[in-house]
């Protein structure tokens, strides 16, 4: 019985498009994990309670505005540039089915380091929810998908400038796993430091001499070589786990 070859699928395209932009990219792998026990509690007791991802987004807004050389972007074939940014955009990605085939989407959180919980919260459920072939945010998908490949592939190079990347592919890459048995995963997001979120479980845990069970939540973080080293990838990851670990701040009423 011979293979069924068909077409690659449209909705797919823009995909291709972004791997071949980080093709350039110097990708280096760092990972840690979480007791989120007060996390969890926070949660628990939380009138409309946000999601893991939702914390995670939130703590790396906070903690990308504290290391601004690695909220940074990367530019040019030969005379290298580098961009600075002074807010911190998140990149989210999400896994929806479009046109019949399940795709990643991604959409751009604008102002994670400034926005509350909830307003984070109320457009994560938004995107993951509505309709992914009229939601305004996939709309620069959508439109790869119809130009011819080629055309396609300026189109993306063209909203890959630096000046004004942020807008397509944030400042920080945050992308999550965690709702099936993905311990942790590394993925390189087009920006200069991409998250990985893993699922929350259960582990043996040594807390005052004592072996105990306590949530851990699995994080991974690549950062682009080009950008930045290994010491300063290291410190935003371990400022990142200290600020899930520890108590979150009261929850927030309004951006």
């Amino acid at each position: 019985m011979s293979p069924a070859i068909t077409a690659l699928p449209r909705q797919r395209r823009h995909t291709l498009h972004f791997l071949a932009s980080v093709r350039a990219a110097s990708p280096v792998h760092l990972d840690a994990e979480v007791d989120v026990t007060e996390l969890m509690a926070h949660r628990a007791s939380a009138e409309r309670p946000a999601s893991v991802l939702t914390y995670v987004v939130h703590a790396a807004g906070r903690v990308m505005a504290r290391h601004p050389d690695a909220n940074s972007g990367i530019g040019g074939l030969i005379r290298h540039r580098v961009a600075r940014y002074p807010f911190v955009d998140v990149k989210l990605t999400l896994d929806r089915e479009l046109g019949g085939t399940r795709v990643v989407l991604s959409a751009v959180l604008q102002d994670a380091d400034r926005a509350s919980r909830s307003f984070l919260q109320h457009r994560i459920t938004r995107l993951a929810g509505a309709n992914p072939a009229t939601l305004p945010d996939f709309a620069g998908a959508r439109a790869l998908q119809r130009v011819p490949f080629p055309l396609g592939r300026l189109v993306f190079l063209a909203a890959g400038r630096l000046s004004g990347r942020h807008r397509h592919l944030g400042t920080v890459a945050v992308t999550s796993l965690g709702h099936r048995r993905v311990g942790r995963f590394f993925s390189s997001g087009g920006t200069a430091i991409t998250i990985g979120v893993g699922r929350v479980e259960q582990r043996a845990v040594v807390r005052d001499g004592e072996i105990v069970a306590r949530p851990v939540l699995p994080l991974s973080l690549t950062f682009d070589h080009r950008v930045l080293d290994g010491a300063l990838a290291a410190d935003v990851l371990d400022d990142l786990v200290e600020t899930l670990r520890n108590t979150p701040e009261p929850s927030d009423a309004a951006r």
